[in-house]
């Protein structure tokens, strides 16, 4: 049996990236493939703890410390109960987030160096997709969605989302076959673009 592929999907809040995973596991499964789709925080005991931090109102320096430390804990636990048995046996998976949201939301405020070294055990994602969208675009999704209900988080700031969005900019190009698509249209006319962008680097099965 072949080993499954990992895909991780990353971008700014607001940018529509959980949406693209939805999109991402409809395409695979129309190519035949067996895919399932997680997010991180993940589902287990860590990042429900992370969840709860997320939506606390303590110093952002303290939270930036916890939550670096805890992700790479959710991270490992995460990949070994959830994402590599599936793999092992075939099974694509699809992740909203991985190490690229930790390298950028966890350096705002400390050393870069550090947080990659806590995930430098976590295992490459065979490709990772990051959605782009202009931060006023995003922004007014974010705020749309805040009104509607959802809590909002500690990254929810417009100043602290412009730091996001420049840093995953930068941190993309410097990933070794980070993919950026253009976020800008309708759900499927960005799935269309994910989905071309990983046929053009050989990501795409057969």
């Amino acid at each position: 049996m072949s080993r499954g592929r990992f895909y991780v999907v990353e971008g700014a809040d607001g940018v529509g990236s959980s949406t693209q995973c939805v999109k991402l596991v409809e395409r695979l499964t129309r190519s035949k493939r067996t895919v399932h789709l997680t997010a991180e925080p993940s589902s287990g005991p860590i990042g429900k703890v992370i969840r709860l931090l997320l939506g606390g109102d303590r110093s952002r320096q303290a939270i930036h410390r916890e939550l670096a430390l805890l992700f790479a804990a959710d991270r490992l636990d995460h990949v070994a109960r959830e994402i590599e048995p599936r793999l092992h046996e075939g099974i694509d998976v699809v992740s909203d987030r991985y190490v690229l949201s930790s390298l950028v939301y966890q350096s705002l405020d400390l050393p870069i160096e550090w947080v990659r070294e806590l995930n430098k055990h976590a295992p490459p994602a065979d490709a990772t997709v990051l959605i782009s969208l202009p931060l006023d675009d995003a922004w007014t999704r974010l705020e749309q969605r805040i009104a509607e209900g959802t809590p909002r988080e500690v990254f929810d700031v417009r100043t602290t989302q412009s730091r996001i969005h420049a840093e995953y900019g930068r941190l993309a190009r410097r990933m070794n076959g980070a993919i950026v698509v253009d976020g800008v249209g309708s759900p499927d006319v960005v799935a269309a673009r994910v989905e071309d962008a990983l046929r053009a680097t050989n990501c795409w099965p057969r």
